[in-house]
């Protein structure tokens, strides 16, 4: 018959190492290594030059001069019709949010009708 040791146990009767698995759990490694999720890339920076290629070009120049423009838009703003849509929308939906609240609020403090 087999019977699980603790560690004062185990030591006390001579047992070996394997005769005692903390929460039952099995000691050793993985059979295999688990795949790798976030790779480096292949080549080191010093080695890469000036363009890795999976980076794509640096547009962080053009960026800038677009962003630091004084044309009295605000920054939020400054990259056309797709921040207007999306500064819009977000405002809309918060707008509806806060006014669906209070109105959760109001009918929730509404007495029960019996």
């Amino acid at each position: 018959m087999y019977y699980k040791l603790n560690g004062v146990t185990q030591r006390l009767t001579g047992a070996p190492a394997a005769a005692y698995n903390p929460q039952g759990l099995r000691p050793g490694v993985p059979p295999v290594s688990p795949p790798i999720t976030f790779s480096s890339p292949t080549k080191l920076a010093s080695e890469a030059g000036s363009y890795v290629e999976y980076l794509g070009a640096n547009r962080v120049p053009d960026l800038q001069k677009a962003f630091q423009r004084s044309d009295g838009v605000p920054v939020h703003l400054k990259r056309g019709l797709m921040d207007k849509l999306l500064y819009r929308t977000t405002m809309g939906l918060t707008v509806g949010g806060a006014l669906y609240c209070l109105m959760a609020l109001y009918i929730a403090a509404q007495p029960n009708k019996k």
